[in-house]
């Protein structure tokens, strides 16, 4: 009869039961299709007895079924166990990485594993999360005695304290070695050597190097090698020449992988004819270059620019059937790049993919600056499409910054849009700035219509306020879209843009006062005296033809009040109301001269009167002088004049009678040059009461002439 049995686990005992655990004994139990006789009910008192083991039948039951023939078993449905269940050295790095390291944790770890064997730590030493849990965990084992380290974990921890920079552990667990009865070998040194070189401490990887001799350990072409990797990565050439010299002194071969280092650290420090030097003792050597050789030899030339010698060696390595790599040409075409030649760069990448060799990203990456830099953008057009074809994405995104520039420059909006549709096509995250060149572009060849699009994509996605992003839009890119909005009726998602933009810190004035003036033109002054009194709190400057749009929007909706906080706000910023907001309905522009009036600001009606004049507003002209002489307000007497003369003009002589008198009654005009013709008209039309009255106060005989009550009723009339 078929049963369920638990499986062994390595690594694993009994009292795996009594720790917490992200699976239990369970877990562990499958089925077998073995016969066997019915196990033992209950062997392990910690252990449950599988369900498929608890009878189900009775006595009756059983001898009914030995009279018939015997059915096939019957099995409950069982819990299965993971296909992949977690290893010791996994869940005792899980338990280093999510607990703090206490006698608790390590009390822990020996329930789990009562004996600890070479397999078993090597792996927890590998798979520990950092190097903070190997350490703790390596010296833990071997302090409590339960593990006896050999060169293996010593290997290993060493490797982990050097690539995490902890040197002094490890030359410390180093130089211990020989206390356990360990010995040294080269290979430990060469790694202590190149962690402490990669650290940028050449001092001491040279120090363990001469140390290596003081104690007895053997130093071979692998150790020098190291050195020589170390030293010239510094540029300590002469250093690198000296040890190279010692090297032969000691009888040790250099072999090509020396060579191919010292060339490397030659032209690194800018010693080219030591290089060619080097290159020459190995050739002479018999030993031969191979393609690495080739490529540091052309990678020297073209950083010192010297194309014609990079060429030079890529030819000979060709002659001597070295088949040049993807390094080879992407060398070569950097070098052209660097000097300009980006025809020849091109010629080499159709060249190498006609040797079947595929360009990398490293490749494209070299390539598209130069394009964009000697405008080859049609060029660069079909490059980025062939990379997204093959989906390799630049080294630097910076890269996609230069290609819209490109693009935008010699006109072509299809070929910059098509560059953030590769960005996205890449996964390569889009930024605020890549979506403002394109938005300024749009909007200055008149295509608002992509610009709104793009500019929908960026607010909805929240694309300005990531927290990653560096590339943010600059003013010449939202300030276009801000005024076409505003000047479309669609200032509420200008609005969203400037919110997004003020998040980030920024406070541009220009921005804000269009968004104000949008906002007063589409008749929601609420709106825009809320960003007013947002941009006075941060100290931004303002505008006064904001000022004047908001006022005009409130007297507009007959909400003087708010009107009259606008203008208080406008005078305290040092602005002063403009004439225009007197235009309109003359009852109107006068209720809004009483308006400021109250509220001790005294408007341009000069201005006023002037352009009521131009525009031949005579009857309203007349209203507001009426106006201000009644309360006594100051008017220049050119002013008068002009509306005196606009009255005459206009055949009004009643009216610029009526008006003058006024005036003179004032002390105002009285050399009116054009007061004979209003006398003549007067006498012509048969008003010659109110012509010799004018006459005499123009005498002076009667300045205090009182104008009688029918005089000014047919003034009145006459308006």
């Amino acid at each position: 009869m078929a049963f369920l049995a638990a499986s062994k686990q390595p690594h694993f005992n009994s009292n795996i039961t009594k720790l917490s655990s992200p699976f239990s004994i369970k877990s562990l139990l499958f089925c077998s299709a073995a016969p066997s006789p019915p196990p033992n009910p209950n062997p392990n008192p910690n252990e449950e007895l599988p369900v498929s083991e608890i009878p189900i039948a009775d006595s009756s039951s059983a001898n009914a079924t030995a009279a018939e023939p015997p059915s096939p078993p019957t099995f409950r449905r069982q819990l299965r166990r993971p296909k992949n269940p977690e290893k010791i050295e996994d869940i005792i790095c899980r338990m280093m990485a999510n607990r703090a390291w206490t006698t608790r944790l390590q009390n822990s770890i020996r329930k789990l594993v009562p004996a600890f064997d070479h397999e078993l730590v090597y792996n927890v030493l590998h798979a520990s999360r950092n190097s903070e849990h190997a350490l703790q965990f390596f010296r833990w084992v071997e302090r409590s005695s339960l593990f006896q380290h050999n060169r293996e974990t010593h290997h290993k921890i060493i490797e982990i304290l050097g690539r995490a920079s902890k040197l002094n552990h490890a030359r410390c667990i180093l130089l211990d070695m020989p206390k356990k009865g360990l010995e040294w070998d080269e290979d430990l040194w060469v790694m202590m050597i190149d962690s402490y070189g990669k650290a940028g401490i050449v001092q001491e990887s040279v120090k363990l190097f001469q140390k290596m001799e003081e104690l007895g350990v053997e130093r071979g072409i692998k150790s020098y090698n190291t050195l020589f990797k170390v030293i010239s990565r510094r540029g300590r050439y002469m250093m690198a020449k000296r040890y190279f010299n010692k090297m032969l002194s000691e009888g040790i071969e250099p072999n090509r992988h020396t060579f191919n280092l010292l060339i490397w650290g030659f032209f690194l420090s800018g010693k080219v004819e030591t290089a060619n030097r080097f290159f020459e003792d190995m050739k002479t050597r018999e030993i031969t270059p191979d393609v690495v050789t080739y490529n540091t030899l052309i990678n020297g030339y073209y950083r010192v620019k010297k194309m014609d010698e990079a060429v030079k060696y890529f030819t000979e390595m060709k002659g001597r059937n070295i088949e040049p790599n993807v390094v080879t040409y992407t060398t070569l075409i950097k070098g052209y790049v660097s000097v300009e030649q980006v025809d020849d760069a091109l010629r080499l990448v159709e060249e190498m993919k006609g040797f079947g060799i595929k360009p990398n990203a490293i490749t494209y990456s070299t390539l598209l600056p130069g394009l964009c830099d000697a405008e080859k953008m049609s060029e660069a057009k079909t490059i980025l499409r062939e990379m997204v074809d093959k989906h390799i994405g630049p080294l630097e995104n910076s890269i996609f910054m230069r290609l819209l520039y490109g693009q935008c420059k010699v006109g072509d909006l299809d070929a910059a849009a098509d560059v953030l549709k590769a960005m996205i096509k890449l996964s390569v995250p889009t930024e605020a700035g890549h979506y403002g060149i394109l938005i300024e572009n749009f909007c200055k060849a008149g295509q608002y219509d992509r610009a709104v699009k793009l500019l929908d994509k960026l607010v909805e996605k929240d694309i300005i306020l990531r927290s990653e992003s560096t590339l943010h839009m600059e003013p010449t890119s939202y300030n276009p879209i801000i005024d076409y909005l505003c000047q479309n009726g669609q200032t509420a998602k200008a609005e969203a843009l400037v919110r997004q933009l003020m998040k980030l810190g920024v406070r541009d004035s220009v921005a804000l006062n269009t968004l104000i003036r949008g906002h007063a033109q589409e008749g929601s002054p609420d709106s825009a005296f809320e960003l007013l009194k947002i941009m006075l709190r941060r100290n931004v400057p303002t505008d006064k033809t904001a000022y004047d749009s908001l006022v005009q929007s409130y007297l507009t909706k007959n909400d003087p009040a708010e009107a009259k906080a606008v203008i208080d706000s406008m005078v305290e910023n040092g602005h002063i109301p403009d004439s225009s907001l007197f235009r309109g309905h003359v009852e109107e522009a006068l209720g809004r001269i009483d308006l400021l009036m109250q509220s001790g600001i005294e408007p341009d009606l000069d201005g006023l009167l002037s352009v009521l004049c131009e525009k031949g507003k005579t009857i309203a002209a007349l209203k507001v002088v009426d106006y201000g002489l009644e309360r006594d307000y100051t008017i220049d007497v050119s002013s008068y004049e002009k509306v005196l003369d606009a009255q005459l003009a206009a055949g009004k002589t009643l009216n610029a009678y009526s008006i003058l008198c006024k005036i003179m009654g004032k002390g105002g005009v009285s050399d009116w040059s054009s007061c004979k013709d209003l006398i003549k008209s007067l006498n012509d039309e048969g008003n010659t009461k109110q012509a010799d009255i004018l006459r005499r106060m123009i005498k002076g005989k009667d300045k205090k002439v009182d104008i009688k009550k029918g005089d000014n009723k047919k003034a009145a009339v006459a308006c």
